[in-house]
């Protein structure tokens, strides 16, 4: 079984939804099969059919989360240190070619969100930039084609 590398932030935000889909989405769910089974035959009954559809989904990603938590090894970024960029990491970059300077932290998949700054492990920047340190150049293939960054700072926070 494969390690999922998430902070403690992550780890309740992923228990969070874990939750609501329990106690919320579930006990939903199952009202709307039991009202949509009082309007009779099942064969043709479009309403009965969406909600055993949406019943499925919710118990999909319910078991999803369920495997990702036992999985989970939660990493604190304020007890790590190095100079080489790694899991948790803060980093400030400056895009070589345009002088361009921004900071992201390295998170887990299920966490990132780039309008915070925060950046999956296994994005491409991530990656490239894992094991490097201040001073460093990455090479990056984004979608927007080649970028060259230079580390300027690493930060565990």
């Amino acid at each position: 079984m494969e390690k999922v590398p998430m902070t403690m932030e992550g780890y309740r935000m992923l228990e969070a939804e874990l939750h609501r889909l329990k106690s919320e989405e579930r006990p939903r769910i199952i009202q709307q099969i039991a009202d949509a089974r009082e309007h009779g035959d099942l064969s043709e009954n479009a309403e009965y059919h969406a909600a055993k559809d949406a019943q499925g989904l919710n118990e999909a990603k319910v078991a999803e989360l369920e495997d990702k938590l036992a999985r989970a090894e939660v990493i604190e970024p304020a007890k790590l240190s190095g100079t080489t960029v790694k899991f948790g990491a803060t980093v400030t970059l400056e895009d070589e070619d345009s002088g361009d300077k921004v900071k992201y932290k390295i998170v887990g998949e299920d966490e990132a969100n780039l309008r915070d700054g925060k950046i999956s492990i296994s994005s491409p920047i991530a990656r490239a930039l894992i094991g490097k340190s201040k001073g460093d150049s990455a090479e990056v293939t984004t979608p927007r084609g080649a970028r060259s960054y230079e580390i300027l700072k690493i930060e565990f926070k």
